[in-house]
């Protein structure tokens, strides 16, 4: 999301106003960052279930780039059953072979832009196969920029996103409200269906906790009324967010800092990356992570512990 502007990328995942404040009139000391601290896991539901299930979502800014930064060490520390990617801005003939060889993740599948190389693109990389999975989300006029991975295990079904960016200017943001809309009635049907995670790049903040600069960032990609109001939406049609459903209050914590200004290191930030659940799905949760040591891209990784 916010990020600085790149060839062939959507204006900017990133020059969104959300940078770090002015610096202090001297004489002052500059304010400490708050950090956000990940707690132990945990590994069990709230109905006593131990976790059988552990998905790891990262935008990694650029595959071939995040593979040379060392990513793939920290994915097998990692270890999650299932490892969905964003952003990888990769065609599938030019992978990497240290991805591609991986024996963790015998099954391993990829979506990429069509129309614009090295742009977009999300991978899913599992170690027990998929009863079946499906690209995009079932209309042409989205299925060109390789957003979506839909895989169905036997109990639910698991979807990666990367969900358009409004753009700097906003000039996508009508495109960006069709999209909401259009997924958020194709997460409906998987669900009538069998419950879904949803994880991945989602490209908006929901509210103010969920950014640094708030005020700054109204007008701004990834904090629009009209985006916000799409997650609303989505909440609304019965899908929970799984971090606020443990931790409601918990502030600073953020998977998104743009490169510029330092602002990883002050975590001036934006939580763009979700793991949504299905309601049915709700009594087996059992933590929803944010590993924001882990570098490598402008974005961290999450990981999702689930009962199922």
């Amino acid at each position: 999301m916010p990020k600085r502007a790149k060839k062939n990328e959507e204006a900017v995942e990133g020059e969104t106003g959300n940078e770090p404040a002015k610096k202090e009139k001297k004489g002052k000391e500059p304010e400490a960052p708050i950090l956000y601290e990940d707690p132990p896991d945990k590994t069990s539901s709230k109905d006593g279930r131990a976790s059988n299930m552990k998905i790891t979502s990262w935008n990694v800014d650029g595959l071939r780039a995040w593979v040379k930064k060392k990513g793939l060490d920290w994915v097998r520390k990692e270890d999650p059953d299932v490892l969905c990617l964003q952003e990888t801005k990769c065609a599938e003939k030019a992978l990497p072979s240290e991805i591609t060889d991986m024996p963790e993740y015998p099954h391993k599948y990829w979506a990429g832009s069509e129309e614009k190389e090295g742009y977009s693109g999300v991978a899913m990389l599992c170690k027990t196969e998929p009863l079946r999975v499906t690209y995009g989300i079932g209309k042409e006029e989205h299925g060109k920029e390789g957003r979506v991975i839909t895989a169905e295990f036997p109990s639910f079904f698991l979807v990666t996103a990367y969900v358009p960016n409004a753009s700097r200017g906003l000039v996508r943001l009508d495109y960006r409200k069709t999209w909401d809309v259009d997924f958020r009635a194709y997460l409906s049907v998987l669900d009538q269906r069998k419950p879904l995670v949803l994880c991945g790049d989602l490209n908006v903040a929901h509210q103010e906790i969920d950014l640094k600069n708030p005020k700054g960032n109204r007008k701004n990609a990834g904090f629009t009324p009209e985006e916000r109001e799409g997650f609303t939406k989505l909440l609304e049609a019965g899908f929970t967010d799984s971090f606020r459903e443990l931790y409601p209050e918990q502030a600073n914590a953020y998977t998104f800092w743009t490169y510029m200004m330092n602002a990883r290191a002050k975590n001036v930030g934006w939580r763009l990356d979700y793991f949504l659940l299905s309601s049915a799905l709700l009594p087996g949760l059992c933590d929803s992570k944010i590993r924001n040591t882990a570098m490598g891209s402008d974005h961290c990784p999450i990981t999702l512990y689930l009962a199922v």
